[in-house]
């Protein structure tokens, strides 16, 4: 079985460098996520209208309010 740098080495100059940048991507996009959490401090911002609305009648209603 051949090593992933066996086959990049298969390849011609100008795929070895597409091969390197997406490499380069791949380890960028990873660093950010691990560099951010999911936020949470929304939750329970709509309970006011929990009796008001059901959960897609809210849904629709917070898009409207943020304008989307």
């Amino acid at each position: 079985m051949s090593t992933i740098t066996d086959l990049i080495e298969k390849l011609p100059p100008d795929l070895q460098k597409e091969v390197k940048d997406f490499a380069e991507f791949l380890v960028a996009k990873r660093t950010r996520k691990q560099g951010h959490k999911l936020r949470q401090d929304w939750a329970g911002a709509l309970k006011e209208f929990r009796g008001k609305y059901d959960s897609l009648e809210l849904q629709e209603k917070s898009m409207d309010w943020r304008g989307q």
